[in-house]
């Protein structure tokens, strides 16, 4: 059974499909926070240790059907147990806040839905080996073929989803907005069609609205 970890800091994870508009807001949020004087570690899955990144780049680069998706359940869960261990569970108990691009959430939406219904053993393996949940989990949400394209223009090498195409997409929207209903006490869902400011600032009231709700 998953809990919350115990910690003076605040762990906060972003969601959304590809081309949400993610990384910008994490950018903008951690900014935001500085400017106020918390001290913030911004990171992402999978990566955000040694072992991770290595990991990372075994499954998003190369063909998209280079690994079964049992596989790619373990290769995650190994990289998230690293990325746990090494950088935020000291984080959050050093009473920094962490903010993570994608955490356990993309892995019950991405391997758990790509090829096949796999989301109990995803939630199996996460109960197991981590076990812990973020504190607040932004969900940007936007239509699926506008953020196909986006992320299709940055052409880059880690392209492992997006290959999946439309389709995957639009699955993937559905089933992050369901996962914000089942897990409704940490989910804030922020329209990503707005302009960026307008995005910025939604997600700036869901972060302040925690910190009043923990003090």
């Amino acid at each position: 059974m998953t809990e919350q970890p115990s910690h003076e800091g605040l762990f906060i994870s972003f969601e959304g499909i590809d081309g949400s508009g993610k990384s910008t807001q994490v950018t903008r949020l951690a900014e935001y926070l500085r400017r106020s004087g918390r001290e913030v570690v911004v990171t992402r899955e999978p990566g955000g240790s040694d072992g991770a990144e290595e990991i990372r780049a075994l499954v998003l680069q190369g063909d998209p059907d280079r690994w079964s998706a049992e596989t790619e359940i373990l290769l995650f869960t190994a990289a998230r147990r690293d990325h746990l261990e090494r950088l935020i569970r000291p984080a959050l108990a050093a009473g920094k806040i962490v903010i993570c691009d994608r955490f356990a959430d993309s892995t019950r939406m991405y391997q758990g839905l790509s090829r096949g219904d796999l989301r109990g053993t995803v939630d199996k393996l996460h109960d197991l080996m981590i076990g812990v949940e973020p504190d607040l989990t932004i969900l940007i949400d936007m239509d699926p073929i506008e953020g196909l394209k986006r992320a299709k223009g940055r052409n880059g090498t880690e392209e492992r989803f997006e290959d999946f195409g439309a389709d995957l997409q639009s699955a993937m929207r559905a089933g992050f907005i369901e996962l914000s209903k089942e897990y409704s006490e940490r989910f804030r869902v922020i329209d990503g069609g707005q302009e960026i400011d307008a995005v910025a600032a939604d997600i700036q009231a869901a972060v302040e609205q925690a910190f009043s709700t923990r003090q």
